[in-house]
């Protein structure tokens, strides 16, 4: 008996963490939207050496696949997340210095990217 009051507990409990104000998601979305658009800022600036932008190879973001990781990358030769796809990007195309994974500007244009390709279903591992 006591589990079965534990876990109607437990789904009680996720209900009510999962109800939210109208005002709490208004003010969710819009600091999402901030971090998206400084992501596609970043997308659209040099953020290496030689003058290359990210939009050069992905025009606003195309081709990037978020929903696919993470997956195995050919070019790391192992099973990567998109940040890290997104440092080999900018060390080696962009000839510049990779961002900490839990840094505003990777988070940022983590953001762009997925926002950009939101609606294709999730497909973690495809190429």
């Amino acid at each position: 008996m006591r589990s079965v009051t534990f876990s109607l507990f437990l789904v009680a409990a996720s209900v009510a963490a999962d109800t939210f104000t109208e005002e709490d998601l208004k003010r969710w979305q819009a600091e999402y939207e901030q971090v998206v658009q400084k992501g596609e800022k970043l997308f659209h600036s040099t953020l290496g050496t030689n003058n290359v932008s990210c939009d050069q190879c992905h025009p606003n973001a195309a081709n990037t696949h978020p929903e696919t990781y993470p997956k195995f990358q050919k070019q790391l030769g192992k099973v990567a997340t998109l940040r890290e796809m997104i440092n080999w990007c900018l060390q080696n195309p962009l000839e510049g210095k990779p961002l900490p994974l839990d840094s505003e500007a990777m988070i940022a244009l983590e953001a762009y990217i997925t926002s950009e390709r939101r609606g294709v279903p999730l497909a973690p591992g495809k190429h």
